[in-house]
């Protein structure tokens, strides 16, 4: 039984973990009235107000600031709750979650036929992982008043998180925050699921389960809170990032990356066929990626508006044209368009335009989503040739060169017309579109550094915790199905279906 010592090693890692935390979490613990944190006329929020918002009154009103999240206002400060908004979140919210199986089995579908259940079990335990890590202290570290790299404790085990609506950093929410989290919540359990994609066939299940919980708190927690959290760095020098294209997609496929070469490639021998062994399977994956998307970037605007709209139209936009490209790519290239292409390239489409989905009009939405195939594809071709890394899947193509292209074509596209917050980052007196970009800039190298440095660490560590992470030469020859998880969920030449233990 493994179970008993890998449970050990859960509860000492995250107890460690905690201990790694920046001093400032600590020390805003401690102290019973923190100095606020002001809000410069330059924050900009990934969830805008409703329609009548002021962005140059942005944390002015009522004295509030973005220490004041959801304390320190009176009743009468907090908006009215909206039926509406809150019913369109907590759909939004539902169908980020639908995300996740979608995910699954889009991976599944280009496994190979052994490893089918480890792949989908990797999406599906990070529904259970993440969601414990996120309510203990996830959140928290995300959400909650802190400094400028990491929030506070106000919120561990949801303290404070009730029905009542609340102030976001300066922005009148009116939804219970509840709700809010919730969203978030889903957010947070789909991104380290993304990494799984780079690593199918040979990491050893336990150590993968250590991994996502660990990272979801020292690299996914961190990143959130400084592009969206009150306070957070990134936020506060102005950067744009509607849905996450920094904080989920980068920092995922720069995570997928390093471990990809930390785990070594597959043991393959020549004869071994590694195409994909079921690709319906993979575009069911595709639609129902592309069906929850909606509820990702649409379910940002935080309300049920025009920009929420907005952000819907663009988001199909982008996605149709990047699979359109993409298997015109191939037409040209390989001489055939492929359905594994078209998938890849709509998934590329939809994390591109994910950072920008908020802030940019139809017309860019068609060129970030043209532009995105060729990035991805040349990447792959490039992987292909030099044969240096094993990135299984291409989510380092896909999530990580896509969600880089997305925060750059934010800064260049990001329009005042589609939404009042880009005119905070792009005032003339502190240097026009071109501080927009450096903040952009700036953002993308945090993601960067927070990826690569974080998943080095973890996985450094765990390589000594588990005597290394990943399986054995001949439990990879057999299948992480039966050597991980002790069954198979394939069909017989026979017609006959196994899934059964064989302990």
């Amino acid at each position: 039984m493994r179970l008993i010592p890998t449970l050990k090693r859960l509860v000492l890692l995250c107890g460690a973990s905690l201990a790694l935390l920046p001093l400032g979490v600590v020390v805003h613990a401690q102290d019973a009235t923190p100095a606020p944190v002001a809000t410069p006329a330059a924050q900009v929020s990934p969830a805008p107000a409703p329609a009548g918002w002021d962005a140059a009154k942005q944390g002015d009103e009522n004295g509030l600031t973005s220490a004041d999240f959801t304390t320190k206002f009176e009743k009468k400060d907090a908006p009215e709750a909206s039926g509406g908004d809150t019913a369109w979140m907590l759909i939004a919210s539902a169908l980020v979650l639908f995300m996740t199986p979608g995910l699954a089995l889009f991976y599944a579908g280009m496994a190979r036929v052994k490893n089918v259940l480890n792949v989908l079990m990797q999406s599906f335990i990070a529904m259970s992982i993440v969601t414990v890590v996120w309510i203990v202290v996830g959140y928290s570290l995300a959400f909650a008043p802190g400094n400028d790299f990491i929030g506070g404790l106000d919120f561990a085990m949801l303290n404070k998180v009730g029905q009542t609506t609340f102030i976001w950093n300066g922005t009148k929410m009116a939804i219970p925050h509840q709700v809010f989290m919730c969203f978030q919540m889903m957010f947070a359990v789909i991104t380290p699921a993304l990494i799984s994609g780079a690593i199918v066939e040979r990491m050893k299940f336990s150590a993968y389960c250590v991994f996502i919980a660990l990272w979801s708190l020292l690299v996914y927690s961190p990143m959130a809170h400084m592009v969206w959290g009150a306070g957070g760095l990134l936020f506060k020098k102005g950067a744009l990032d509607f849905a996450g294209g920094t904080v989920i997609h980068m920092t995922s496929g720069f995570s997928a990356l390093v471990l990809a070469v930390l785990l070594g490639k597959r043991r393959l021998s020549s004869h071994e066929d590694t195409r994909p062994h079921n690709l319906p399977m993979t575009l069911i994956g595709t639609g129902i990626l592309w069906f929850g998307w909606f509820g990702f970037n649409a379910g940002s605007a935080g309300a049920a508006n025009g920009l929420a709209g907005s952000a819907f139209t663009v988001t199909h936009i982008a996605a149709a044209v990047a699979g359109l490209v993409w298997c015109l790519i191939e037409w040209v290239h390989v001489k055939q368009p492929t359905a594994l292409g078209f998938a890849s390239g709509a998934v590329a489409g939809l994390v591109a335009i994910t950072p920008a989905s908020g802030f940019v009009s139809a017309t860019s939405a068609i060129i970030i989503g043209a532009v995105v195939p060729f990035l991805s594809y040349g990447a792959i071709q490039l992987k292909n040739k030099l044969q240096k890394y094993d990135d299984t899947l291409d989510v380092f193509a896909v999530h990580g060169l896509g969600g880089t292209w997305g925060a750059i074509a934010t800064g260049i596209f990001a329009d005042e017309k589609i939404n009042s917050v880009v005119t905070a980052s792009i005032k003339p007196e502190d240097g026009g579109r071109g501080h927009l970009m450096l903040a952009q800039f700036s953002s993308i190298g945090l993601a960067i550094f927070f990826g690569v440095v974080g998943t080095l660490a973890i996985s450094l560590i765990l390589k000594v915790l588990f005597k290394g992470i990943t399986v054995s030469a001949n439990e990879e020859e057999a299948g992480l199905d039966l050597t991980q998880h002790g069954e198979t969920g394939y069909v017989h030449a026979n017609g006959g279906a196994e899934s059964a233990a064989t302990h």
